[in-house]
């Protein structure tokens, strides 16, 4: 039985929030409480809300919301990131791996978004 875990915008997001539990253990000590914490919740809340939404796609309003929840968590982990690379904490490629993927995310979530029923 196919389920969310073989969805491409889990999939791109789980990796986004691997890649960023991985390199935020660098951050500096002063960040575990702040910035941290917020990129490394918003990341995993990506996966949580599509997981969320795949169990609601009976019902194409209750999954486009809970997509939206998934967009919304995806656009915040996109601007802690930009935080942690103007502070120094990301190199400049480790940042744009995780944006360009980060970006994917986002542009698979409004093809589910605009076609709820495909996913039926």
């Amino acid at each position: 039985m196919p389920g969310y875990k073989t969805l491409k915008a889990f999939q791109k997001a789980k990796e986004v929030a691997n890649l960023i539990f991985i390199v935020s253990k660098s951050f500096p000590v002063e960040e575990r409480y702040s910035l941290t914490d917020q990129v490394r919740r918003s990341s995993r809340s990506v996966c949580a809300c599509i997981a969320e939404s795949y169990r609601k796609r009976k019902y194409p309003a209750h999954f486009v919301s809970k997509l939206t929840d998934a967009d919304m968590e995806n656009a915040e982990t996109e601007v802690w990131l930009d935080f942690a690379y103007e502070y120094n904490y990301l190199n400049k490629d480790t940042y744009q791996k995780a944006n360009s993927v980060n970006e994917e995310v986002a542009k698979l979530l409004q093809y589910m978004i605009n076609h709820p029923e495909k996913f039926m």
